[in-house]
C-alpha cells in the first residue's frame, strides 16, 4: 500500500478515520520495561512507518501522541498510549521538524549514492539515518581524501542546480522496474512500487519520504570515512539543517575556546598543544614529588624510637606507586600498614601490607568494609574502594587484630 505520507511528503495535517484499535505493548528503543498502550490502524496516514533505512515519524492523533509507527504488510500501525474508537474521524498532525530532517537526510543519501557510483563506481550496500549523523556503506575498501572532496563538490553542485525530485508509482510487473536501481523489495510488499527520480541523476526504488527539489537539501557535508565491514567503507555525512546545527555548535565551541585561550581561532590548535606539553611536564614533576614524599614519610616513621605495630596513612593526592614506595621503605615483615589515597568522602585506592598470613586473612575483609574489590599476594592486598569514609572501621579492625595477636607474641 502507498500511504498519504508517500503521496504527499509535505502534508502536515490530515483527516482520516480509525479502522481498528487493540491493546498492545511497546518495548522502548533504549531498553527498559515495556509500555502498555494500543495499536491503531487508520484508513490512511501521513505518519511514515519505518522502512528503507528511514526511521518512523512522530505526531498526534487528535491530542493523543503517537509513540511509534510500524508497517505490517499493507497497514501502518500506530502505537498510542490511549484507546481510540473504530469509526471515529480523527485529525492527524505531523512532527514536521523530525519529518523534514528525515527527508533531507534520505534524499541526500540518494544523491550521494548516485554520484559516488557515477564518479568512482562505488556501490551503496546499506545506509543508516542516525540521530546526529548518517552513514552510507560503500562497497570499497577505502576512499581517498581527494575522492571525498570531489564527491562533496559534485553533490553540492547538483543542489545548487535546483534539480527536481519526483516520485512515480509502477506496477510490480512493469518491465521498467528492471532499469531502476534497487536492493530488492521486502518479502511482504504489496501494491504499487514507488520510484524516486532525481532528474538526470538517479532513479531508485524507495518507500521513504523525500524533498521535491535538490535545493531543499540546502547543503551536504561529508564528514569523512570510517572502517566498515570486510572490504567496506562507511561514509559519514550531514545534510540540510544538520549542517547548520553542526556549524552553530562549532561556532559556540570556537567562541568558548577563544575566551579561554585568549587568542584567535587560527591559534587554538597550537595553544592547546602548548597546554598539553605543560600539563605533561607538571604531571611528571608531581609524580616525582610524590615519590620523594613517600620516601620521606617512610623514613620519618622509621626514625621514631617507639614504633607502633600499625601504620595508617591517608592522602588525597597519590596513586598505587606512592603507597607501594612507602610499604617498601618501611618494610612489612613485622607490622601492618594500611594506606589509602583519594577523596575521603568518595572513591579511592587502598593498600594493606604486612605479614603474609595476616594480610591474606584481613585483605578481603578490608575490601568489604571499604565497599571495594582487591587482590593480593606476598603480603600485599590492594584494590579500589568506593566508601573511603569507612577507613576508621578498617583501622579499628586492624587494631583489634593486633591486640588479639600481642599476647601470643
Amino acid at each position: 500500500m502507498v500511504f498519504q505520507c508517500q503521496r504527499d511528503s509535505w502534508a502536515r495535517q490530515f483527516i482520516t478515520r480509525v479502522v481498528s484499535c487493540r491493546a498492545a505493548e511497546l518495548r522502548p528503543e533504549g531498553g527498559g520495561e515495556p509500555v502498555r498502550g494500543f495499536q491503531v490502524v487508520l484508513e490512511d496516514t501521513i505518519l511514515f512507518p519505518e522502512g528503507g533505512g528511514q526511521p518512523d515519524d512522530r505526531g498526534l492523533i487528535g491530542d493523543v501522541p503517537v509513540l511509534r509507527v510500524t508497517r505490517q504488510g499493507p497497514e501502518a500501525v500506530h502505537f498510542v498510549p490511549a484507546a481510540l474508537h473504530p469509526g471515529t474521524e480523527v485529525l492527524l498532525s505531523l512532527d514536521w521538524e523530525r519529518r523534514f530532517d528525515h527527508m533531507q537526510q534520505h534524499s541526500g543519501q540518494h544523491l550521494i549514492t548516485a554520484i559516488a557510483d557515477q564518479m568512482f563506481g562505488f556501490k551503496t550496500t546499506s545506509w543508516e539515518l542516525g540521530r546526529q549523523r548518517s552513514v552510507i556503506e560503500l562497497d570499497t575498501p577505502s576512499m581517498t581524501a581527494q575522492q571525498i572532496d570531489a564527491l562533496e563538490r559534485s553533490v553540492n553542485e547538483k543542489i545548487r542546480a535546483r534539480i527536481p525530485v519526483t516520485v512515480r508509482e509502477l506496477q510490480a510487473d512493469d518491465p521498467e522496474i528492471e532499469t531502476v536501481r534497487s536492493r530488492g523489495l521486502p518479502d511482504d510488499h504489496v501494491g504499487p512500487v514507488r520510484v524516486v527520480d532525481i532528474e538526470g541523476v538517479d532513479s531508485n526504488m524507495c518507500c521513504g519520504t523525500h524533498v521535491s527539489n535538490l535545493s531543499d537539501l540546502q547543503v551536504i557535508k561529508l564528514l569523512g570515512t570510517e572502517k566498515g565491514k570486510k572490504n567496506k567503507t562507511n561514509l559519514v555525512f550531514l545534510a540540510g539543517n544538520r549542517v547548520l546545527k553542526a556549524m552553530e555548535q562549532s561556532h559556540s565551541t570556537e567562541k568558548a575556546l577563544t575566551s579561554l585561550l585568549k587568542n584567535g581561532p587560527g591559534e587554538h590548535v597550537e595553544a592547546v598543544k602548548r597546554l598539553q606539553s605543560s600539563v605533561k611536564l607538571l604531571q611528571k614533576n608531581n609524580l616525582n614529588l610524590l615519590r620523594d614524599m613517600a620516601v620521606l614519610i617512610a623514613r620519618d616513621f622509621k626514625s621514631k624510637p617507639a614504633q607502633s605495630q600499625l601504620f595508617v596513612l591517608h592522602r588525597k593526592e597519590g596513586d598505587s606507586e606512592f603507597m607501594n614506595i612507602i610499604a617498601n621503605e618501611i618494610g612489612t615483615e613485622e607490622m601492618l600498614l594500611f594506606l589509602t589515597v583519594g577523596d575521603e568522602k568518595e572513591a579511592g585506592l587502598f593498600l594493606l601490607a604486612g605479614p603474609a598470613e595476616a594480610v591474606e586473612n584481613l585483605g578481603p575483609r578490608v575490601a568489604e568494609l571499604l565497599g571495594g574489590k582487591g587482590a593480593g599476594k606476598r603480603g600485599r592486598f590492594q584494590g579500589k574502594a568506593t566508601q573511603m569514609s569507612r577507613r576508621g572501621d578498617v583501622q579499628a579492625l586492624l587494631q583489634e587484630f593486633i591486640s588479639r595477636r600481642s599476647p601470643e607474641a
